[in-house]
């Protein structure tokens, strides 16, 4: 696992939200897992019920993404997390994304499946990219690898 995180893929995004008069009408972002490693969330769906995440001062909330699914063939689960606006005041969200580098393959890890049969497919990271930014921000892209 240590081979295909050196010399990964980082990345950063940042999204403004102006206040809205109308919040329960607009949702910031979709419904989505993160196909990579960290996000800083703001609520986040348990049970059909979307929840707010409350925040420590000088917290991150960290989110592990599709990728440590696959990789951990289920054990862990991606998070599948939304944005919200507000009606009073303005909201800057920041999320680091961190990757395998684009010549690894991405699929359960060995090590961890023991006597478990893969429940996701093998795909390369070039392909794994390729698929995750090309469909709408809506549910999670790991199912589509799910055997």
């Amino acid at each position: 696992m240590e081979e295909m995180f050196e010399d990964g893929m980082q990345s950063v995004r940042m999204n403004y939200y102006p206040p809205c008069p109308e919040p329960d009408k607009v949702i910031g972002l979709m419904p989505h897992s993160d196909g990579s490693a960290v996000t800083i969330l703001l609520q986040i769906n348990k049970d059909g019920i979307w929840m707010p995440v409350k925040f420590l001062k000088k917290a991150l909330v960290v989110n592990l993404g599709d990728i440590v699914e696959v990789l951990s063939n289920g054990l862990y689960k991606s998070i599948e997390h939304r944005a919200t606006v507000n009606s009073e005041k303005e909201r800057i969200s920041l999320g680091m994304f961190f990757n395998p580098n684009f010549d690894a393959n991405v699929g359960p890890s060995p090590a961890l499946l023991g006597n478990q049969m893969p429940i996701f497919r093998t795909i390369s990271m070039k392909e794994y990219v390729n698929g995750f930014f090309s469909r709408r921000l809506q549910g999670k892209f790991l199912d589509t690898m799910r055997i």
